[in-house]
């Protein structure tokens, strides 16, 4: 990834543990995202495996999920689906929201080992 300022090219790399130069991912985009891995889907089914894939703990509605989606798709972390499958508008996980999802994976489950560590959760 490359950012420009002040007229310097700055080259960020993204480690196994680093969940990328916009730091932890909020829950909401970590979902969409985590959603996304399986495949393109239209802001309904995102919202269903959303719901889904945390148990009902993370809900979400439409104002939420659209306003995510497009706040990711200008950060470059989704992209609109190149497939004709779907009438409705699909999203699919670009490049760079794979590395931020496998960065904010890896670093949950860093947390989650020390958690273990501390013998404060099994």
């Amino acid at each position: 990834m490359y950012y420009r300022h002040c007229n310097t090219t700055v080259t960020v790399i993204m480690t196994k543990n680093d969940s990328g130069p916009q730091g932890p991912l909020t829950p909401i985009v970590f979902h969409i995202l985590l959603a996304l891995s399986d495949g393109p889907l239209h802001g309904y089914a995102i919202m269903k495996a959303v719901e889904k894939q945390s148990e009902g703990a993370v809900k979400t509605g439409p104002g939420t999920t659209y306003g995510s989606i497009e706040r990711m798709e200008t950060a470059g972390l989704v992209e609109e689906a190149k497939s004709s499958e779907h009438r409705k508008r699909a999203f699919q996980i670009t490049r760079e929201g794979r590395l931020a999802l496998v960065g904010e994976a890896s670093r949950i489950a860093s947390v989650a080992n020390l958690i273990k560590s501390k013998k404060i959760a099994q």
